[in-house]
């Protein structure tokens, strides 16, 4: 019983922590770094995290927690409401529905479904905020924002991974 407990205490702060981070990532994105031209091509960092748990975590991330997430990442960056909760929806279901095809697969393999997905979420996203704002969006720009955000997915999957790691290292002693 008590082993039990444990066991529920420790899958619920694994998932709180693993959300958090993608949480923090949502911060990372807004924040003013100061860095030239950093707010024209600020990469999905939130993506990463929604991609990753969407494979090796499907049942700490649901389409309510994708949809919430998003909601999120939309009233802190200025986005019209939804746009980001679709995206992550979209990822989300696109990822789950296909997950037990990465059982075994090298992380390379992982990391080119992930340029797929995010490739097709960014010009969705695009068109998204091009029909709403009723504007057009530099193209330049959207490419480097997709490539910070392929460059980055190593990094990002890593601390999760580990975050993951620390978690059911516990659980198993």
């Amino acid at each position: 019983m008590k082993q039990l407990l444990l066991q529920q205490i420790n899958q619920t702060v694994c998932y709180l922590s693993l959300i958090f981070v993608i949480l923090l990532l949502i911060v990372i994105n807004t924040l003013p770094l100061h860095i030239p031209g950093f707010v024209i091509m600020a990469p999905l960092l939130p993506l990463i995290g929604i991609h990753y748990l969407s494979i090796y975590q499907p049942g700490l991330m649901s389409l309510i927690t994708a949809f919430v997430i998003g909601l999120i990442n939309d009233a802190v960056s200025g986005f019209p409401l939804g746009i980001s909760s679709l995206i992550y929806l979209f990822v989300y279901i696109i990822t789950v529905s296909q997950r037990y095809f990465f059982y075994g697969k090298s992380f390379y393999i992982i990391w080119y479904y992930f340029c797929l997905i995010s490739a097709c979420s960014f010009v969705l996203q695009c068109l998204l905020i091009s029909l709403l704002l009723k504007c057009s969006l530099e193209i330049h720009s959207l490419i480097l924002e997709f490539l910070m955000t392929l460059f980055l997915y190593p990094i990002i999957s890593w601390i999760l991974a580990n975050i993951q790691l620390i978690f059911y290292l516990k659980s198993d002693q």
